[in-house]
């Protein structure tokens, strides 16, 4: 597990283009058979990939469990949400089988002890993104399909910004203890996302971009509002976003991403809004 320690706002200011990408960035989320795994330590959270192949591949696989979370199994005081990015796959939670298309999410409780992921085919294997965030109480297992997401569409062509927010693991969709997770679809024509700009000083953030067609890449703005950086994103990486951090990019063109929050609350609307023409 790699593990990422906290960042202040005032030490970023100096920091390279290399040590942000250190930092903050999840460059390779999905190797065949394994587990890659991403430990912040900006709220504890957990981001993870797993793309099953020739076998069924354990949650835990290659994980220290004791040294890294000090608990007897992953979901022991945690709660987890995932995406399946990839082809037809199955995630088994201590025996029941939950059977994921493109796009469906899954959330699991904390307190499931047992997880394992397969694919319907080698060929066209199954990618698996996930998150998890500590978790103080325990819910329902649910499998959320793509078509049952609370959808919001939001912006417009004429600013580059015409989206559609699915809202999955979202307290309008089901009840969880902290963590929040959905997904936003460009159309095509559109490029900006999250505008206007805006922080969490409650809650930390991770996107994860796809569909980011062939020779074309995402610029995903963090910083300071006043103090702005960038990150060059391809497809399938993810990124760490800090309370003090904006989180905000525009593509080359129009992909998906994939949001995750955690923290004090799971108010959507709890943030403060940067005006744009204030970005520096």
């Amino acid at each position: 597990m790699d593990i990422r320690y906290s960042c202040n706002q005032r030490d970023f200011k100096r920091y390279t283009t290399e040590e942000i990408r250190n930092e903050f960035l999840i460059e390779k989320l999905f190797i065949e058979d394994e587990v890659a795994a991403v430990y912040s330590h900006v709220d504890r959270m957990v981001t993870l990939g797993v793309m099953p192949v020739n076998e069924k591949v354990a949650l835990d696989k290659g994980i220290d469990i004791w040294a890294n979370f000090g608990t007897h199994y992953f979901l022991e005081r945690r709660e987890m949400g995932m995406f399946n990015v990839g082809g037809e796959g199955t995630v088994l939670v201590d025996g029941v089988e939950y059977e994921l298309g493109y796009k469906d999410c899954l959330y699991i409780t904390r307190g499931a002890k047992e997880v394992y992921f397969t694919s319907k085919c080698p060929c066209s294997p199954a990618k698996f993104y996930i998150v998890s965030a500590p978790a103080h109480c325990s819910y329902e297992n649910k499998l959320i399909k793509i078509a049952d997401a609370a959808k919001k569409p939001l912006g417009a062509l004429e600013t580059s910004n015409k989206r559609v927010i699915n809202q999955f693991i979202h307290p309008a969709v089901l009840k969880t203890c902290q963590l929040s997770m959905g997904m936003t679809v460009l159309e095509p024509g559109s490029v900006w996302n999250t505008m206007p700009a805006h922080t969490h000083e409650r809650r930390m953030e991770v996107y994860f971009y796809f569909e980011v067609s062939e020779n074309n890449v995402v610029f995903h703005m963090m910083g300071e509002g006043q103090e702005t950086r960038h990150v060059v994103m391809l497809n399938e990486q993810a990124v760490i976003s800090p309370s003090w951090s904006i989180h905000a990019g525009a593509g080359t063109s129009n992909y998906t991403f994939i949001w995750a929050m955690g923290g004090e609350n799971q108010a959507f609307d709890d943030m403060d809004a940067i005006p744009t023409t204030e970005l520096r």
